[in-house]
């Protein structure tokens, strides 16, 4: 953990600027076991410290890969005297951000390290499972991912903080072969926020999703491929919560409504069924903390929700403290940055359509002819909503009923319009936070909800 010396480098603040000062280490672990073997081992940490300030509407920026009190004097005297030259020579004569009000937000959860040797341990006991339990696969997989981003952060105008967001994966892959020879493959991710003793104390739970995804594996190398055409789906909640973080969520971060997507237009508009709500959630959802909390960005806001469709309007963006003094609204929380030499940009946190009243069951039942689609294999997307998503795992639905699954295929769309055909969504969310999303920089995040009925095209053969 991060040990704050940066304190008293307030005092050394020009009057007149914003500040930000910010120290961040990056802390990464990773096995990999392929059929048993250890495939890969690493431990990597980056550590560094960085300033920010903003006159006049424009910034200077600098950074150093040292956390050291003299290297904090330099990067702040460099991001300074960066900043007064830009606006001597851009002349922006921008309007100063407005001060937010002052406070610390505690450190909420701290970074565990577990020793190498107990992950690696781990591993090997969730593949003899998988090796014991799943005899008639061609090939397995099982990697354990681990990182970490610890930040503490000054700022002259804003809050201060020490903000940690830990989480831990074990992935297990699944490959296996159609009669036919075709190999066909399913992963799924087990784990969530917190250290590895958070998630893998207990592997109960673990190995009944080993068995539910070997099940299924062995349903698809059995399976059918989708018959392609405009089709009533069921997008089930990851599938659901790529779509609205690829195709939907982008298009409202407000540095990209700026560059000219989609939504900037469409503000104040209907863009989607009424039944469709959907926010930007900081670090508490639907009762229960989010998969991946955000207390407080890297611009000294304290996050809060970002409500983006209401009832099937677009009433709202994603912000950091620049956008929002210009659109006129106050600032979200969603500026973040990846590593210490990564400016913070606007950035989803936890993207979600909220649940609705019907069971997954009783949205089978109102579908005679489509196609229930459980998880992707990857997805792009445009600033027009425009967007095309693989789907890896997916069952046919007949006469009320879920069917054979099928083989690999796609779905594609332009977001605003398909959400405008949702006409049933479920009152269960599902949510993971285990993936990247790679706007510019990396970041984690986490996204998900309920299954929601709606209409897409889908690829066949």
């Amino acid at each position: 953990m991060l040990q704050d010396i940066l304190q008293s480098k307030t005092g050394l603040f020009e009057t007149g600027v914003s500040t930000e000062l910010r120290a961040h280490e990056n802390r990464q672990r990773r096995v990999v076991l392929v059929a048993g073997n250890l495939m890969g081992n690493v431990r990597t940490e980056t550590s560094g410290i960085s300033a920010r300030v903003c006159k006049n509407g424009v910034y200077g920026f600098a950074s150093a890969g040292s956390y050291t009190s003299e290297m904090a004097d330099n990067v702040l005297k460099a991001a300074t005297r960066n900043a007064i030259f830009m606006d001597r020579h851009v002349g922006k004569k921008g309007t100063p951000l407005p001060v937010q009000n002052p406070g610390y937000v505690e450190l909420r959860r701290v970074i565990v390290d577990t020793e190498q040797k107990k992950l690696i341990e781990l591993c090997k006991e969730v593949d003899a499972y998988v090796a014991a339990h799943c005899p008639k696969l061609a090939s397995r997989t099982v990697v354990y991912t681990e990182d970490s981003m610890d930040k503490i952060l000054y700022t002259s105008d804003a809050k201060n903080g020490h903000i940690t967001s830990p989480r831990a994966y074990i992935y297990v892959m699944m490959n296996a072969m159609t009669p036919a020879g075709t190999p066909v493959e399913l992963f799924k991710a087990f784990g969530g926020a917190g250290s590895c003793a958070d998630n893998f104390a207990d592997l109960t739970e673990l190995f009944r999703g080993v068995d539910e995804l070997y099940e299924s594996i062995m349903k698809k190398a059995n399976g059918i491929y989708a018959e392609a055409g405009y089709k009533t789906v069921i997008l089930d909640g990851m599938m659901a919560g790529m779509l609205s973080h690829e195709a939907v969520g982008h298009t409202v971060e407000a540095d990209l409504v700026r560059g000219g997507s989609v939504a900037g237009p469409n503000l104040n508009k209907q863009v989607a069924s009424e039944l469709v709500t959907l926010v930007d959630y900081a670090h508490t959802a639907f009762g229960e903390t989010a998969p991946l909390p955000v207390y407080l960005d890297d611009e000294g806001t304290e996050a809060q929700d970002a409500v983006i469709i209401k009832d099937g309007m677009l009433t709202g963006y994603m912000h950091n403290r620049e956008t929002a003094q210009l659109y006129g609204v106050a600032p979200t929380g969603n500026a973040r940055a990846w590593s210490f030499s990564d400016e913070p940009l606007i950035r989803m946190r936890n993207t979600a359509i909220t649940p609705g009243n019907s069971t997954v069951q009783e949205i089978i039942e109102s579908i005679d002819d489509g196609y229930y689609l459980v998880s992707s294999s990857n997805g792009q997307a445009d600033l027009t909503g425009e967007f095309m998503f693989g789907v890896s795992e997916g069952y046919e639905i007949k006469n009320g009923k879920l069917g054979r699954a099928l083989l690999d295929t796609t779905v594609s769309g332009v977001a605003f319009d398909m959400l405008k055909t949702v006409d049933m969504i479920g009152n269960q969310v599902t949510w993971s936070s285990s993936g990247f999303c790679g706007k510019k920089q990396m970041m984690p995040v986490g996204m998900g909800g309920p299954a929601i009925r709606c209409k897409i095209t889908i690829g066949g053969r």
